[in-house]
């Protein structure tokens, strides 16, 4: 499974007022591990960025003025994205863009290069309703260091959203199973490695999570009229029965 991480700096909000894409970071995970192959171009938009987006990115009209036109570059982005899974931050605003950067050398939507377009916001709105989704705050939230993070940059902000994407939907599939006893219970001839729990980011229930959860319960308790099976689980082990020699 291939996939691609992206972002872009842009000089405005808005391409239907003649905005354009300023800098394009794209970083490669395939079945679920960071490739370290990326794609990382500053662009030439002929024309200023606005003032409060130059705050965000700090990449100045000197500066992008011997970059290429995204005209240049158009097929080497095309070729990179074919056939993934696009993931992206409020994807709907990178999107726009490329379509419009895309229509104006001739070429479909981004869509149409692609085999899906993911928005990594919407996911973390899913699994954390009511809380702050930022790319920050979900950096916070899953122990990311950003430190490094003074100016929004597409590049760092993509392999930020990597780390973040593979820890936000670490799922079973992160437990790999030791079967190097040979005792595999039918399960063919895959073998996976040992298991290496340090790879794993341990993240603790706030005071408030664990009373939701408790609120939550003891709603279940209602619907069983009694101790739900979570109830059950918390409940220590019943003692073995003494043997008499």
């Amino acid at each position: 499974m291939r996939q691609i991480v992206f972002d872009t700096e842009t000089t405005g909000l808005d391409p239907n007022q003649g905005h354009r894409i300023i800098e394009i970071g794209c970083v490669e995970v395939i079945n679920r591990t960071v490739t370290g192959r990326n794609l990382h171009i500053y662009l030439n938009p002929d024309r200023d960025s606005d003032p409060e987006a130059l705050a965000v990115h700090g990449l100045t009209t000197e500066f992008l003025a011997d970059k290429p036109r995204f005209s240049e570059v158009a097929e080497q982005f095309i070729e990179f994205i074919q056939g993934a899974e696009l993931i992206a931050h409020n994807a709907s605003f990178d999107v726009k863009f490329f379509n419009a950067e895309l229509a104006k050398v001739g070429r479909g939507p981004i869509a149409e290069h692609c085999e899906l377009i993911t928005d990594s916001l919407q996911q973390a709105r899913l699994l954390f309703p009511g809380k702050r989704n930022s790319l920050d705050a979900l950096c916070d939230r899953f122990g990311i260091s950003n430190a490094h993070r003074t100016l929004h940059g597409a590049l760092l902000d993509s392999q930020l959203l990597a780390e973040v994407w593979l820890a936000m939907t670490r799922g079973q599939d992160a437990l790999l199973i030791d079967a190097d006893d040979g005792q595999q219970g039918g399960g063919g001839d895959m073998v996976l490695g040992k298991f290496d729990a340090s790879v794993l980011q341990v993240v603790t229930a706030s005071a408030e999570e664990l009373a939701e959860h408790e609120a939550y319960l003891q709603d279940l308790d209602k619907v069983v009229k009694g101790a739900c099976v979570w109830r059950k689980l918390e409940q220590p082990p019943e003692p073995a029965p003494e043997t008499v020699a």
